[in-house]
C-alpha cells in the first residue's frame, strides 16, 4: 500500500510550517501537498522551547505558537492542514528514500511517492555519547530540540528548585537555558571549553558582557575544560559531574547544549553535500532538480559574501521555506535567495540583534557598562557584520539596511576612531542617505581625498540591491516586535 502527492515536505519542523503557508499563498490544490513528521504535533516556533515554555508561571503552550504566529502571520493548527487539503503525517519515521524513484518508505513500511520533495529534516542535538561520555539516558540529563525534550527538562526544573544544575556548552541553548533555569530559582553553573561564551559569534568583549550579566543573576562559569564523566545513583539520576581539570560539581540536573549536526543521513550519496549540509543553488534546488532543500539541512549560496553558507537559525529556516515554495511554484518570477544572514536572542532583560558575517576587524562601540552597545566588523575595506544589543526599532532597521549596503570603511586609524565615536549614529546615517545618482566611472586622480565615513561616491553603495534593503528592514522590523511584544516566547 501506498500514497502519492505532488508535493511533499520531509520534516515538520518550523521550515515545513512556513513551506505549508507559502503553498496555500500560491494556490496549492488540495490533496496535493503532504508533510511527514517524527514528531507528534504540527508544526510550531521552536524558539519558544527555550524560552515561553520554560517559564514557571504561565508558561507557552501549544496551539499558541504553532508556526506561523513568529512571523505574525497565520497560526497554522491541525484544524487549518486539514482545511487546506494538506495531509499532516505525525508521529512517522522514513527509514530511507529513493531520489531516483521520487519513494519514501516509511518504518511501517508504507511507500509515499511525490514529484517534489522538499527536505526540510533540520538537525539532531550532538549526544555526550558522540564525544565519548555515557549518561545521556539518565534521568535528568536533558537536552533541548523538541517538545518531547522540553517536557522532560521542565519535569526535571520541578524536582530542582532551590538545587544545582550544570549546563553543559557556551552556546545558544546552553545560554538561552541557564536563563530559564535562574528564573526557575535553579542555582547554574555553566561549563564549556571555550574562552568565553557563544564564541562562533561573540567577541571577547562583548561576551565579557554578557557573562557579567549572568553572574550578576548568580550563574557560575567554569571555562576551559570539558566533562569527562558522571556519577550516576541507584535511581538513574546524576549526582555529580566530573571535569577534566579535577574538579567536581554536585548536581540535581543537567542540561546539555553541544551543537547539532544537520539530518543528511538519508541523502548521502544520492545529493550533493557542502558545508555539512545539503548543497543547494540560489533556488534552493539541490543536485537534483524535483528536489529541494531548506533550513538548517541547506548549505546554500549567500549573495552578500560570494559563498556557500550553512546557516542554524529560525530566520533562515522561515525564510529559506519560503523561498523554495516560490521558486517551485513560481519559477519565471522568483529570483535567486537573496539573505542577509540574521540572528537574535532574548535572556532576561536583554535582546541582541546580528547581522551579517563576524569576520575581519571588529570595532566596538558604545557603552559596554550600560546596556546600549554594540559592533561592526569591517573585512576587505568594508562593513560586512553588526551587532547590537538593547536597539530601538529604528537602530535595528538601520543596522539591518547598512549591513546590506556594505558600505565601503577604510582600516585607517582616524576612520576606526570616527566609527567607533559615531557607534549606531554610523548605521542611522547610512540607512537615512538617498541614494546617489548613478554617473559615470571617474578617473580615481580626480576624485580627491576624505576621512568622512559618509563621503558621497556613486559607485560605492551597492544601490542596487535597494529591494533587499527594504526586506532587510522588514526583518529588523518584525524582530524588534517580536522581542517587545512576545518576548515570552
Amino acid at each position: 500500500m501506498g500514497r502519492a502527492f505532488v508535493y511533499v515536505i520531509l520534516g515538520g519542523g518550523v521550515a515545513a510550517g512556513y513551506a505549508a503557508l507559502e503553498f496555500t499563498k500560491r494556490a496549492v490544490a488540495p490533496g496535493e501537498l503532504c508533510i511527514i513528521s517524527e514528531e507528534s504535533v504540527a508544526p510550531y516556533e521552536r524558539p519558544a522551547l527555550s524560552k515561553g515554555y520554560l517559564l514557571p508561571e504561565e508558561p507557552a503552550r501549544l496551539p499558541t505558537f504553532h508556526t506561523c504566529v513568529g512571523a505574525h502571520e497565520e497560526r497554522l493548527t491541525p484544524k487549518w492542514y486539514k482545511e487546506h487539503g494538506i495531509e499532516l503525517v505525525l508521529g512517522t519515521r522514513v527509514k530511507s528514500v529513493d531520489i531516483k524513484r521520487k519513494t519514501l518508505i516509511t518504518a511501517t513500511g508504507e511507500t509515499i511517492s511525490y514529484k517534489i520533495l522538499i527536505i526540510a529534516t533540520g538537525a539532531r542535538a550532538l549526544k555526550l555519547e558522540e564525544f565519548g561520555v555515557p549518561g545521556s539516558d539518565a534521568d535528568n540529563v536533558c537536552y533541548l530540540r523538541d517538545i518531547a525534550d522540553a517536557n522532560k527538562l521542565i519535569t526535571a526544573m520541578q524536582f530542582c528548585v532551590g538545587g544545582n544544575a550544570v549546563v553543559i556548552g557556551g552556546g545558544y541553548i546552553g545560554m538561552e537555558c541557564a536563563a530559564s533555569l535562574v528564573i526557575n530559582k535553579i542555582n547554574v553553573t555553566m561549563v564549556f571549553p571555550e574562552a568565553h561564551c557563544m564564541p562562533r559569534l561573540f567577541t571577547p568583549k562583548i561576551a565579557n558582557y554578557y557573562e557579567e550579566y549572568y553572574k550578576d543573576k548568580g550563574v557560575k562559569f567554569v571555562k576551559g575544560t570539558v566533562l569527562t564523566s558522571f556519577d550516576i545513583g541507584a535511581d538513574r539520576k546524576v549526582t555529580a559531574v566530573n571535569l577534566r581539570d579535577g574538579s567536581q560539581l554536585p548536581v540535581d540536573m543537567v542540561v546539555v547544549g553541544i551543537g547539532i549536526c544537520p539530518n543528511t543521513s538519508l541523502f548521502e550519496g544520492q545529493l550533493l553535500m557542502e558545508k555539512g549540509g545539503i548543497k543547494v543553488n540560489g533556488r534552493m534546488q539541490t543536485s537534483d532538480s524535483s528536489v529541494y532543500a531548506v533550513g538548517d539541512v541547506a548549505a546554500f549560496p549567500v549573495k552578500l559574501f560570494g559563498e556557500t553558507r550553512r546557516l542554524e537559525h529560525v530566520d533562515s529556516s522561515r525564510k529559506s521555506a519560503r523561498h523554495a515554495v516560490a521558486s517551485i511554484m513560481e519559477p519565471e518570477k522568483t529570483k535567486e535567495f537573496d539573505y542577509l544572514p540574521f540572528f537574535y536572542s532574548r535572556v532576561f532583560a536583554l535582546s541582541w540583534q546580528f547581522y551579517g558575517d563576524n569576520a575581519g576587524e571588529v570595532i566596538h562601540f558604545g557603552d559596554y557598562s550600560g546596556k546600549g552597545f554594540g559592533a561592526y566588523w569591517v573585512k576587505n575595506g568594508h562593513l560586512v557584520g553588526s551587532f547590537l544589543e538593547s536597539g530601538t526599532k529604528e537602530e535595528y532597521e538601520a543596522l539591518a539596511t547598512a549591513t546590506r549596503l556594505n558600505p565601503p570603511i577604510p582600516v585607517e586609524k582616524n576612520i576606526i576612531m570616527e566609527l567607533e565615536s559615531k557607534g549606531i549614529g554610523f548605521a542611522l546615517e547610512i540607512s537615512r542617505k538617498p541614494p546617489p545618482e548613478v554617473q559615470p566611472p571617474k578617473d580615481q586622480s580626480t576624485l580627491g581625498s576624505s576621512t568622512t565615513l559618509l563621503q558621497e561616491k556613486p559607485a560605492v553603495y551597492p544601490w542596487h540591491a535597494a529591494a533587499g534593503v527594504v526586506v532587510a528592514a522588514s526583518i529588523a522590523a518584525f524582530a524588534y516586535w517580536y522581542g517587545r511584544r512576545r518576548r515570552r516566547w
